[in-house]
């Protein structure tokens, strides 16, 4: 899977435009999931806008309760039927508006209950990582996704997404060694606690120039791309790059 998180960008004549940009470039690929995460404002429009296409269409978030007094809020109710899938639990949600590992649990099991797929974002800080403590930081978001799913969720409804804080937007990617290393443990973790693991794609400054070395490693299954998606012709190296490397497994 390729996943472009478009974040807070384009205006809706802009995100239809690189919607079809996109489903231009990559609409006709079979053997990759390639799937657009536009604002919220802009999902019908890009549904629309690439309607009867094998491009799946996710929302950036979603919040945990039905419905209710819960004022600027998205819930999995709204958009169940209208997305394919959510992203929880991205760092921006989680250190710049100060989401919590429960929280993103609670995000989870909503958007599960009404059939969204989702992909959960997991990953540690700069001085998580200095200290030593990454592997444990992932452990524990990860196992607050599992607690509250209340049953292990079967490996096609979500997606795992190691994206280390330090290298969003920063210019800095995470060594194939490094992402290697955690997205191999991310595996190996939720299989021994849930009997299987969902697929793990690697993010954080991915780029035309990475992707295929990133991809080639044997534990990455693609990517979640941030400002890379805003580039049409670049997002297509990239799900090119993970169209090469999915071949050749």
């Amino acid at each position: 899977m390729v996943a472009g998180n478009w974040k807070m960008n384009t205006t809706v004549p802009e995100g239809v435009a690189l919607a079809r940009a996109v489903l231009e470039r990559c609409g006709a690929e079979t053997a990759v999931e390639v799937a657009v995460l536009p604002p919220f404002v802009h999902l019908w429009a890009v549904r629309e806008a690439i309607a009867a296409s094998r491009l799946l269409l996710g929302a950036q978030d979603v919040y945990w309760e039905e419905s209710g007094a819960f004022t600027g809020e998205v819930s999995p109710r709204m958009i169940a039927g209208l997305c394919d899938l959510v992203l929880v639990g991205h760092s921006e949600r989680r250190h710049l508006l100060g989401e919590t590992d429960e929280q993103t649990g609670r995000k989870f099991a909503a958007a599960r209950r009404h059939g969204l797929g989702v992909i959960v974002a997991v990953g540690e800080t700069a001085s998580e990582r200095d200290d030593g403590s990454a592997v444990a930081i992932v452990d524990r978001q990860l196992d607050a996704v599992l607690a509250a799913a209340h049953r292990a969720p079967s490996p096609d409804d979500w997606v795992v997404a190691y994206e280390p804080v330090w290298a969003i937007g920063t210019g800095r990617t995470a060594t194939p060694e490094q992402a290697q290393d955690v997205c191999a443990h991310i595996r190996e973790h939720l299989t021994a606690l849930a009997g299987a693991s969902p697929r793990v794609l690697y993010g954080g400054s991915v780029g035309a120039d990475n992707a295929a070395e990133l991809f080639a490693c044997p534990d990455i299954d693609g990517g979640l791309i941030g400002g890379a998606s805003l580039k049409p012709d670049v997002f297509a190296t990239i799900v090119a790059a993970a169209v090469t490397a999915g071949a050749a497994r």
